[in-house]
């Protein structure tokens, strides 16, 4: 995985609660068992028209909004425990995901493949919508090793939490297998120790 350590990037706001992983990548797009290519498909049915053009008034096709912060609104990844809806994310250019709150499997599922979901408080989240919308352009900083996020044009500026073990990982550019091997030597150790 690539390593993690600050984005500073303008964001996408998708302003919608309770988006589901069939909504984030529709089960028909789920016949591939590599990450590759399931960003072509994120958002599908409410990126294009049944012809395949662009709906113009999707906030994925507003040129207006690019970076890779998604920015969305609560109980963002419910549904369904697929994988593929972090895949599709990360597929698309997305690192960061913020929202007042996350599906579980979602969250985990987010983790273990190098897309960060960051909580915030849905006051801070209803800020950052603001500053996007008065201003595209807005740059959001993710701090993974203070574990701050920031507003940069009003520098106002949060605090989130994640579990150590995956902050780790992200910040190395660890899966589960790199992490263990990382230890190798000490586990080595451990052995011819006992």
């Amino acid at each position: 995985m690539e390593k993690f350590t600050t984005i500073n990037s303008q964001a996408v706001p998708l302003n919608m609660e309770d988006v589901d992983t069939d909504q984030i990548i529709p089960a028909r797009f789920l016949k591939a068992t590599t990450r590759e290519g399931f960003g072509d498909n994120l958002f599908r049915d409410w990126r294009f028209n049944a012809d395949n053009s662009l709906k113009e008034n999707f906030v994925l096709n507003n040129k207006t909004y690019n970076g890779k912060i998604l920015v969305v609104g609560k109980n963002f990844g419910c549904g369904s425990s697929r994988e593929h809806a972090a895949w599709s994310i990360f597929d698309y250019g997305f690192r960061v995901v913020v929202s007042s709150f996350f599906a579980d499997i979602f969250r985990n599922n987010a983790l273990n493949n190098g897309l960060l979901p960051v909580v915030v408080s849905p006051e801070f989240l209803q800020k950052i919508f603001k500053e996007i919308e008065k201003n595209p352009s807005t740059k959001i900083q993710v701090d993974l090793e203070n574990q701050t996020i920031t507003i940069e044009t009003t520098q106002e500026k949060e605090t989130f939490d994640i579990n150590p073990y995956k902050k780790t990982c992200l910040i190395n550019g660890y899966d589960d297998f790199d992490y263990l091997m990382s230890m190798k030597d000490k586990i080595e150790a451990f052995e011819a120790s006992r």
